[in-house]
């Protein structure tokens, strides 16, 4: 008898944003004239920046002849593409990371999601709360999670992020072995400053613990005293690897590319204490389990570096960063509060006493605008709202519009 991973049967209900899409869907169907707009899923809308386009064709004519055709490509991604991220990411603000310690991927989810393969069943986890969901979920899949009681798992270290504390996560009061960071942070909008992330670091060192550090959202860091990379603390190498996503910097949410960055110098430890290094671990599962981005898509990512590229991705950030400036003025002349939206595409809103998903509700409703409920962020999400920026200037101020009518 063929039996079923039986992890899978503590996951709760059904990802965060089939939910949502399963709403909006059933209010459509009962709306069928009225237009929604959609400020929630952290999808881009604008299009590929004109320097990517211009390489992304380049190299599908590459592919369309046989003295330039390629087949199979590195797993780690090409050496052309990760001298690039090298140099310009992490060499450019004095981090020595060096191109072979990249690894492109077809995403940042899924190599956040894929990276807790590499750790034992047993070891102790901590996560913040609010949390992209993808973090968790993973790791219950693995089995490490225990039972779900009281709407947190119980083998899970929560790091609460509250309005007490500026929704950073809490130092955890026990030792752990992963830690699961993300600034700018989703859903949240913070940001660590450089003191904050070295507290992380210095605490992970302590107790030969591994940092996770999502920097998904690094190109919305406007403020150039916070760190757009963890590897800008010292003694970082030693224990973080970090995700990065071309996704929401240069608008591949469709075309699919982001890298992960794995020093050498990190390591893991046997049961016997012996180290082992990171970096060679997930090359082999790399190696094992994927076969590399595209050709075509790797050129165009590369494009992002060029100085036509890095103008256009600056344009495309700042357009989505003044939406998240008219959300934040309308939520502040409703009176209400919130964080994030200053180095953020994400504001995290507080729902006055209301339930998210009874805030969700309202807004499609009322406003025929859909948010995210922080509740399906964790339980310290459920009285607050997510809204994203990505959208055009002209939904932005319509959505906002309706959403003041709604709630005055």
């Amino acid at each position: 008898m063929i039996r079923a991973n039986d992890n899978y049967q503590k996951l709760q209900a059904s990802y965060l944003f089939s939910d949502i899409a399963q709403r909006v869907a059933l209010f459509q169907k009962n709306n069928p004239d009225t237009r929604i707009i959609r400020l929630g899923i952290g999808d881009v809308t604008r299009g590929l920046p004109p320097a990517v386009i211009k390489a992304f064709h380049e190299g599908v004519d590459e592919m369309a002849d046989d003295a330039t055709f390629r087949g199979y490509g590195p797993e780690q991604g090409y050496a052309f593409l990760r001298e690039k991220i090298a140099a310009h990411d992490y060499q450019a603000r004095g981090a020595d990371i060096s191109a072979d310690e990249i690894f492109v991927s077809d995403g940042a989810k899924c190599d956040t999601g894929n990276f807790q393969e590499l750790f034992a069943k047993d070891i102790k986890i901590a996560i913040p709360d609010p949390v992209y969901p993808v973090y968790l979920d993973t790791n219950v899949m693995a089995g490490r999670t225990g039972v779900f009681e009281n709407g947190r798992y119980q083998n899970i270290v929560y790091m609460d992020c509250l309005r007490k504390n500026d929704f950073l996560p809490e130092m955890p009061k026990e030792p752990v072995d992963l830690i699961y960071l993300c600034f700018p942070n989703n859903p949240t909008g913070t940001c660590a400053t450089k003191s904050e992330l070295a507290a992380w670091v210095d605490y992970a060192r302590q107790n030969q613990a591994l940092i996770l550090f999502d920097a998904a959202y690094e190109a919305f860091i406007r403020d150039d005293s916070l760190p757009k990379t963890i590897y800008e603390i010292d003694g970082a190498h030693e224990v973080a690897v970090e995700f990065r996503s071309f996704s929401k910097t240069a608008g591949f949410t469709g075309t699919r590319c982001g890298f992960t960055v794995v020093p050498k110098t990190c390591s893991v430890f046997t049961g016997e204490g012996e180290k082992i290094s990171v970096h060679a671990l997930w090359n082999r599962r790399q190696s094992t389990k994927f076969n590399g981005v595209s050709y075509p898509v790797q050129k165009a990512a590369e494009a992002v570096y060029s100085r036509e590229g890095q103008a256009q991705v600056k344009e495309l950030v700042s357009s989505y960063l003044q939406n998240a400036d008219i959300i934040c003025r309308t939520v502040e002349d409703l009176g209400y509060d919130y964080a994030g939206g200053k180095n953020s595409p994400y504001i995290w809103v507080d729902g006055q006493g209301r339930d998210s998903w009874e805030f969700f509700d309202l807004l499609l409703n009322q406003a025929s605008v859909v948010c995210t409920p922080g509740g399906g962020f964790g339980r310290c999400g459920n009285a607050y709202i997510r809204i994203s920026a990505f959208n055009s200037r002209k939904n932005v101020e319509l959505a906002m519009k309706s959403i003041k009518e709604a709630l005055k």
